[in-house]
């Protein structure tokens, strides 16, 4: 296992586990009108530059999340909170909240409901960011 220190927490992270489970998962599931957004933009890439690089550290396609939801919107946007599990272990680190990270808030926790990856091998945690950035309307739709 390789360790790295993510926004105040120290893990050591599976990369292979990791990398070989992304390789099979299916993109995030749902298919309301504020998941489809996040994905579209996933998709271009348009995620905060700190998020693509930590995810292309791990290989980690923006697409494939593990939990998404959009937790409100204001004039500048649309606020989201999304995660994506990993293979290994948090060393040291308060999981009970985030941190500033990047001009928003990181954190490392372990969520033991599967969310969108119920096989994933143990041990597991996620690396979740909320209303870390306002995303745009991307979709060629009103948001309903």
């Amino acid at each position: 296992m390789t360790k790295y220190d993510f926004f105040g927490f120290r893990v050591e992270i599976d990369e292979a586990a990791t990398r070989a489970w992304y390789t099979q998962a299916d993109e995030w599931g749902c298919d309301c009108g504020d998941c489809r957004n996040f994905l579209k933009l996933a998709h271009a890439r348009a995620l905060p530059a700190p998020v693509l690089e930590l995810l292309d550290k791990l290989g980690i396609p923006p697409a494939k999340a593990t939990y998404v939801c959009m937790m409100y919107n204001s004039k500048a946007g649309y606020l989201y909170e999304f995660s994506y599990r990993v293979a290994g272990n948090i060393l040291a680190g308060d999981e009970t909240s985030s941190v500033p990270w990047e001009g928003g808030n990181a954190w490392c926790h372990h969520e033991p409901y599967p969310y969108g990856a119920p096989d994933f091998p143990e041990p597991h945690f996620d690396v979740g960011f909320y209303f870390y950035f306002t995303l745009p309307w991307a979709l060629d739709e009103p948001r309903k």
